[in-house]
């Protein structure tokens, strides 16, 4: 018997999220059934706090989810890189596992891949995004110096907030990018806009809804020295593992 056909596959990356996981996905489910979305869910969880077991424990009883995920800590980038390989939806994105985006934002989401976009991603940069409670100032205005160190080194026009947790992708475009895709940690956002700018897809932003979780899990110095390296990585790395025959495959692809 052939399997049901899937509209979306949601990746949810968690790093030790057992408080919230269980919620996220309900909530995200719930949503997609009031949509008619038929849609999968594959958790992909590092960590020893029991995530991976509380989200296998409820796949024994709900179709479409999945989780995958190791012990150790080995990044975001990695997680969603691992998820994407078991993907099944005709769209194919990633929202962070704590909620910070309500999944309800997908309806702005959807109706632009409806337009044959090829990524369509969340953005808390522009004038219409509502963000229901910021960071402290101390990351706005490390957020801001980042803004302006990225479009210095990578660049990325067009592009207000590339670390939104909240980004969609045709299948096709998809499963290029995280094939061609390196980066294990948060960098890995940078690295999938830059490839897809490289190739030539169509990248369009659309102002959500998000709220700050004053997650203290985040290390500002050594992080942001990691992430300045992956920069320049990204930077180097970009036009090597993208050639110009990929350029014009997915050149062509689109006009087909």
């Amino acid at each position: 018997m052939l399997s049901e056909p899937i509209d979306l596959s949601l990746v949810l990356p968690a790093y030790n999220e057992r408080a919230s996981i269980l919620a996220t996905i309900e909530q995200a489910f719930a949503y997609f059934a009031s949509r008619g979305i038929r849609a999968e869910i594959i958790v992909a969880a590092d960590g020893d706090d029991g995530t991976r077991e509380l989200v296998r424990e409820a796949a024994a009883s709900r179709r479409n989810l999945t989780v995958i995920g190791h012990e150790e800590r080995c990044g975001k980038g990695r997680g969603v890189r691992e998820a994407m390989t078991l993907a099944r939806g005709s769209i194919l994105g990633y929202a962070d596992a704590d909620n910070k985006v309500p999944i309800t934002e997908y309806d702005k989401i959807r109706s632009l891949l409806a337009q044959n976009y090829e990524i369509v991603t969340g953005s808390r940069a522009l004038a219409a995004s509502q963000i229901e409670r910021r960071q402290p100032w101390y990351r706005r205005v490390g957020s801001k110096g980042f803004y302006y160190a990225l479009q210095a080194v990578v660049r990325l026009p067009g592009i207000s907030d590339s670390q939104c947790g909240f980004k969609f992708f045709q299948r096709a475009a998809g499963l290029r990018l995280f094939e061609l895709q390196r980066i294990d940690g948060y960098m890995f956002d940078v690295e999938i806009l830059a490839l897809a700018h490289r190739i030539g897809y169509r990248i369009v932003e659309v102002p959500i809804r998000w709220h700050d979780d004053s997650d203290s899990r985040l290390q500002l110095l050594a992080g942001n020295i990691r992430n300045m390296i992956d920069l320049f990585r990204i930077r180097s790395s970009t036009r090597e593992h993208v050639s110009a025959k990929a350029v014009a495959e997915a050149s062509g692809a689109r006009n087909e």
